[in-house]
């Protein structure tokens, strides 16, 4: 069958350039002509089934996970975008060729792969869908992980800034590789595993990438210095989102007190409500109440996890992210950061 008339794009050659092997050396691992695997490389000669199943035994990795197909009716909006003309990025998740209106970031300003204007996509992609890794997740600091891992790979991280219930949501329905979530104290950390089991419908591991701190960040001239101050004085709370973990921390401070009527977007947007003098407490890590420098005090100490499908453990952009939240490189950035903890960082747990 021509390449044409059923168009694959494969990572045959990012797999095998990985594990250092020729293609002499694929060939004969998988029982393959050398030409032939050059052939499948190149994107002229579509695999057999037989040859596909090997190919992907041999890389201890699902046939889908190298081969996808090149096909538009697998392309299709993570949501509708708000407007038009709508800038866009792409991924691949799940076999899917998605595209996500471009939003606002903690990564800063990114290129995008095209612009949705007049009904049409105008891609002008800066990065193979297949290299880009997706990341819902509210961590503050994710900007030196998506460096280290850009730095380090030959892949892109796009980082959705989402609470983690709403991060695991994305993930149940297949919009992000990875979901991000902070709902458990460092000393009872398996409330991560039992949250994300209530959400998802597939066996996962959970990456840990830090134990850091979390509590309140208030208004300077406050004068207070305890918990218990703050909870018995007149002061103006802003809030977060239902299913952020600040938000659950805030629910058990106030013990079935009405919530703020002002929410935040993120950890940053509540320490600026404080700074801005919005309001003069809300519940923010340490690291982002430092910067802005407000004072802070400790509520508690929360596990900081990503969550994986187990089917996902062998996407290359996954092994990658893995290996990257596990260098030493990357320990020693975040340890030195105000209220993160790098002792369990790296483990993979499986609940």
């Amino acid at each position: 069958m021509a390449k044409e008339d059923f168009p694959l794009h494969n990572l045959i050659k990012q797999f095998r350039e990985e594990r250092g092997w020729s293609q002499q050396e694929l060939a004969e691992k998988a029982g393959l002509s050398r030409t032939g695997v050059s052939a499948i490389e190149m994107g002229k000669l579509v695999p057999s089934t037989a040859a596909a199943l090997s190919l992907a035994k041999i890389f201890s990795c699902r046939v889908e996970d190298i081969f996808q197909l090149n096909n538009l009716d697998k392309e299709r909006w993570a949501w509708p975008p708000a407007h038009e003309p709508c800038r866009y990025w792409r991924a691949f998740i799940d076999g899917n060729l998605l595209l996500f209106p471009v939003e606002p970031s903690p990564l800063g300003m990114l290129p995008h792969d095209g612009v949705y204007r007049d009904g049409r996509l105008l891609d002008s992609p800066i990065v193979d869908p297949m290299k880009t890794l997706v990341v819902a997740c509210c961590d503050p600091a994710i900007g030196l992980l998506a460096a280290e891992y850009a730095r380090t790979t030959d892949f892109r991280m796009l980082v959705l800034p989402r609470s983690s219930r709403q991060s695991l949501q994305l993930l149940r329905d297949g919009l992000v590789h990875i979901a991000g979530l902070h709902l458990a104290e460092s000393r009872t950390p398996e409330k991560n595993a039992k949250v994300a089991k209530d959400i998802l419908n597939v066996p996962f591991r959970l990456l840990r990438v830090t134990n850091w701190q979390e509590g309140l960040a208030l208004a300077p001239g406050l004068r207070l210095n305890t918990v218990d101050q703050v909870l018995a004085g007149d002061v103006r709370w802003i809030g977060r989102e239902p299913g952020s973990g600040a938000r659950q921390v805030l629910d058990e401070l106030l013990q079935g007190a009405a919530a703020p009527a002002h929410v935040a977007r993120d950890h940053r947007g509540v320490v600026e409500a404080v700074r801005s003098g919005w309001a003069d407490a809300g519940i923010s890590l340490r690291l982002v109440s430092e910067e802005a420098g407000l004072q802070f005090i400790s509520v508690r100490e929360e596990a900081y996890d990503l969550c994986i499908p187990e089917a996902s453990l062998e996407d290359s952009r996954v092994r990658a992210l893995v290996e990257v939240v596990r260098s030493k490189s990357l320990r020693g950035i975040i340890g030195d950061l105000p209220g993160y903890d790098v002792k369990d960082t790296g483990e993979l747990i499986k609940p």
